[in-house]
């Protein structure tokens, strides 16, 4: 229950929740007659989701989160025990899907599998259950794994991790499988890399970032398009601002120390 509420309630404060919050109240004002007190909620509302809609303001959040860590060569990848992958970037063969449907988010698998291939660890971690809620009726990490073999990881060289529901999940879970003490290549996209590396490393698990998954892209110039509203920049807005809100709960939870 307190998974699903901690899923739930961020939602109430996103853009759009704001947007439609504030058109609400500015239907009440005019229906109260404050007129004035309804136009300037009206304004509010249409101002937040153009502003959460531009993709300059898209990219200033990913930046923000994104560079922490930048991407490393495969070459010039350190060795480690393990290739840690937490789930994402795969949805599971539900009816109608006949095979593992991918987003962008699927560079994670493309990538633990070129670090695989590279030689950088023996074996690689899948992290990732299933949300019925959600639409998944079986773990992420079975999709990843079929991929990863698409891909020509071996099946005996993956390792699943089916019960972790949350990135502190991953870890908890993630640390039961590691039998000693060693580095793990953890690969997460890159606006998540800040807190699944603190949380990995606030629990004692020697972690290296190899993010992947960059979304914000270095430009020359912007055009006018940049300004205008943007479903694709909207939902990556609300990420980010979702990712802030992990961080502060994360930290205030103690799942990350300070200084992490």
């Amino acid at each position: 229950m307190s998974f699903f509420i901690s899923k739930l309630l961020p939602q109430l404060i996103y853009p759009v929740s704001l947007t439609i919050w504030l058109s609400i109240f500015s239907g009440l004002f005019a229906w109260r007659g404050h007129k004035r007190l309804a136009g300037i909620a009206l304004f509010l509302s249409i101002a937040l989701l153009w502003v959460s809609s531009m993709r300059v303001t898209a990219d200033y959040l990913s930046i923000s989160l994104e560079r922490k860590y930048l991407p490393v060569p495969i070459e010039s990848s350190p060795v480690a025990d393990a290739i840690l992958v937490l789930g994402g970037g795969v949805a599971t063969a539900e009816p109608p899907r006949l095979a593992p449907d991918l987003d962008k988010a699927s560079d994670r698998v493309l990538h633990a599998a070129r670090l695989y291939k590279a030689g950088k660890a023996p074996v690689v971690i899948v992290s990732g259950g299933g949300i019925a809620w959600q639409g998944a009726t079986k773990p992420i990490a079975i999709p990843m794994k079929i991929i990863l073999q698409e891909c020509g990881v071996p099946a005996t060289a993956i390792i699943m991790e089916t019960k972790s529901l949350n990135t502190y999940q991953n870890v908890v879970e993630t640390k039961r499988i590691l039998e000693k003490e060693g580095r793990v290549l953890l690969i997460t996209s890159a606006w998540h890399m800040p807190r699944a590396l603190a949380t990995f490393r606030s629990a004692g698990i020697n972690a290296i970032p190899s993010p992947t998954d960059f979304e914000a892209i270095e430009l020359e110039q912007r055009t006018i398009l940049d300004w205008l509203p943007e479903v694709k920049a909207l939902e990556r807005t609300t990420r980010i601002i979702k990712e802030y809100m992990g961080i502060a709960v994360y930290r205030w939870r103690g799942w990350i120390k300070e200084g992490d």
